[in-house]
């Protein structure tokens, strides 16, 4: 209990805003359903993370699992986390690559790049994350670009965790980014609580595959994404369930540049992403992707109405 006319301490129990998820489909005709917490209307950003999906336990059998066709993308950094299953990548640097559960596929549009990714054959059970990183301005026409890394397990008391980006727990990725971020899967044992040091420059985003997570005192259940707001130096996370439990937390300085995302570009105004969408159906700004049986992705129709750069409210 707080004594009577403290406050109580925010770096240590910060709010906690939770943002629920919406179903999707991705991936053009063959479209599979993913459940969608990153953007909102409420919240574009945390730190340059720009999107986040989350899939899964899918049974391929009945599902299909994910047939991407060769799709572009601008500005920004996709990356791929699996929890089961196996994908097929083929970007258009020549990179024929597969991802794997436990292993970081991080791959950089920048000025352009195209992708397809397929469920593999062997694949039963399809399970993972989907995320964006945006580049800021001076590096969003960087050249295209991929990097794969396999974090250790590292230890925690009550958990483990996997870094694939960032530092955390006393463990760095090697992976190269554009800002400082933090990206890693975190188990939980049954009831067990664990503390984090964070750095309180950061923004944070929880969200939780499967379990329910206390998160500096608030629940979140399966496929929600808590978020806190810079100035926590720790955060307290409590697995509530008799199962084990695992999220994903993902964090970085707010990003305060103002952001165009439409289809699968990120840009700094319409026109841009216009020029983008016109480069696909016409140019060779995005390269080919080898090897993929099939058609690529054809470019949706542009809204009627303008695109407007969006930023978080601050």
């Amino acid at each position: 209990m707080e004594p009577r006319g403290e406050a109580p301490d925010r770096k240590a129990c910060p709010r906690v805003e939770v943002l629920p998820a919406r179903d999707v489909p991705l991936g053009g005709p063959r479209a599979m359903t993913v459940r969608r917490t990153l953007p909102q209307r409420t919240r574009t950003l945390i730190g340059a993370w720009c999107f986040v999906d989350h899939y899964g336990p899918d049974d391929v059998a009945e599902t299909g699992g994910m047939e991407v066709a060769p799709h572009p993308h601008t500005g920004l950094q996709t990356v791929s986390w699996l929890f089961s299953g196996e994908i097929e990548h083929r970007d258009s640097l020549g990179i024929h690559a597969f991802v794997r559960p436990g292993e970081l596929n991080l791959m950089t549009g920048g000025h352009g790049i195209s992708h397809s990714e397929v469920s593999t054959p062997a694949t039963t059970t399809l399970h993972g994350v989907q995320l964006w990183v945006a580049l800021p301005e001076r590096h969003r026409h960087t050249a295209r670009d991929f990097h794969h890394h396999a974090p250790r397990p590292v230890p925690l008391d009550g958990g483990e965790a996997r870094v694939f980006l960032g530092t955390l727990a006393g463990d760095t990725s090697p992976v190269p980014t554009f800002t400082p971020l933090l990206g890693a899967e975190l188990t939980l044992h049954p009831h067990a609580t664990v503390t984090l040091a964070v750095d309180p420059a950061f923004e944070h985003g929880l969200l939780v595959d499967h379990g329910d997570i206390q998160l500096a005192d608030t629940p979140l259940h399966p496929a929600e994404l808590g978020y806190l707001a810079p100035g926590a130096t720790i955060l307290t996370l409590t697995n509530t369930s008799d199962e084990p439990a695992r999220a994903v937390l993902i964090g970085g300085p707010p990003f305060e540049e103002q952001i165009v995302m439409w289809w699968n570009f990120i840009a700094s105004s319409g026109e841009e992403i216009a020029q983008a969408r016109e480069d696909w159906e016409n140019g060779d700004r995005f390269g080919e992707v080898q090897g993929y049986p099939g058609e690529r992705l054809p470019a949706p129709a542009l809204p009627s109405t303008p695109l407007k750069p969006r930023g978080n409210a601050r």
